[in-house]
């Protein structure tokens, strides 16, 4: 049943606030940053073929 009573509800123990994590945090994730760097070379041979290969 609705409880309709006037009596203070007690507030919620606050949780550690954790450290909010962005952008910098996830590029220090090894997976992604081998993931970009394979990305990052094979643009770097693309461009370099089309400059220097017939």
């Amino acid at each position: 049943m609705l409880d309709t009573s006037r009596e203070p509800v007690p507030a919620p123990a606050e949780a550690p606030a954790d450290e909010p994590r962005g952008c910098l945090f996830a590029l220090s994730q090894p997976p992604l940053m081998i993931f970009l760097g394979v990305i990052g070379c094979l643009l770097l041979m693309a461009a370099l073929h089309d400059l220097f290969v017939l």
